[in-house]
């Protein structure tokens, strides 16, 4: 799953200056906005805040070694936002923990790609053949998603962000499929007609986005779900100061060039409107209840 980087609305500068005086209510000095992230590392952060300061806003970027750990802190009030995730991680997270963080604006979606060192084009694979996807829960059911827009498998229903081996209708579907943990799929390429390929391992394994014969389609709204966000603290979306963040974000030149060179080219920017991320992020959670009826 990349849940790596990151975008929204105009307010007026003495509001903003207003608003940054009154965040920061995570530990620190009053005033500076603590965000948390996975891979602050990435050049880009550094540029992020420097725009920030260029607005008046004073920003520090919390580096966290684990997906798992940005949405305690935030929900703990040691961040004030944070921003690695897409929406079903979130909503997971929501469910899981009883909390209810909310997204704040949207950065960027990165396409799910199909790879193969066999066949040029999905055209190309025969029938019967066998396709690898991750195993893990949230690329397994996106992986089997582009599998069927292209064509190859069949899923009961039309699938779901939740989708398993299980739904496939194997007498509807061209291909066989298998899954393999995420860091395996590019290896196995040899051996497989084609692989979902997640964008962490797509460099290390000589490929570039460019090479994908499929992926999924950040203009279709069924991918809503996977938009990476800010998230605040539920009652703190419409902070000003938050969402000019966004917008510092979605807007600035030099993050967002640095943000495709980190992810190999591969970020879609998307200005998703807060109120669309908020009814996508209550329709997976309600998925997520009915999982469990």
């Amino acid at each position: 799953m990349k849940i790596n980087r990151k975008f929204l609305a105009l307010a007026a500068v003495p509001l903003l200056l207003a608003g940054a005086a009154a965040c920061g209510s995570a530990e620190g000095d009053e005033g500076t906005v603590k965000i948390g992230v996975v891979g602050a590392s990435d050049p880009y952060w550094a540029t992020y805040e420097e725009a920030a300061e260029a607005e008046g806003i004073d920003v520090e970027i919390i580096d966290f070694a684990e997906y798992t750990q940005p949405n305690p802190a935030l929900t703990e009030g040691e961040l004030d936002l944070n921003q690695f995730q897409h929406i079903i991680y979130l909503a997971r997270y929501n469910e899981s923990s009883g909390e209810d963080l909310v997204p704040v604006g949207s950065t960027a979606i990165y396409p799910l790609g199909l790879y193969s060192t066999q066949y040029g084009s999905v055209e190309d694979i025969p029938a019967g053949a066998t396709v690898a996807v991750p195993n893990d829960e949230s690329n397994l059911a996106r992986g089997l998603l582009v599998l069927q827009s292209a064509g190859l498998v069949s899923l009961t229903e039309g699938g779901s962000a939740f989708a398993t081996l299980d739904d496939i209708d194997e007498a509807k579907s061209k291909v066989k499929v298998t899954t393999l943990e995420a860091s395996l799929t590019p290896t196995s390429l040899p051996d497989v007609a084609a692989a979902i390929i997640n964008n962490d391992f797509v460099e290390d394994a000589g490929l570039s986005a460019a090479d994908a014969i499929a992926q999924d389609d950040p203009a279709d709204p069924k991918a809503i779900p996977y938009v990476n966000i800010f998230a605040a603290r539920a009652g703190e979306e419409e902070n000003a100061t938050y969402q000019k963040l966004v917008e510092i974000y979605q807007d600035t030149q030099a993050v967002q060039d640095g943000v495709q060179k980190a992810s190999g080219n591969t970020a879609r920017f998307l200005k998703v409107p807060q109120a669309d991320l908020q009814a996508s992020l209550a329709d997976v959670q309600e998925d997520i209840r009915n999982l469990g009826k």
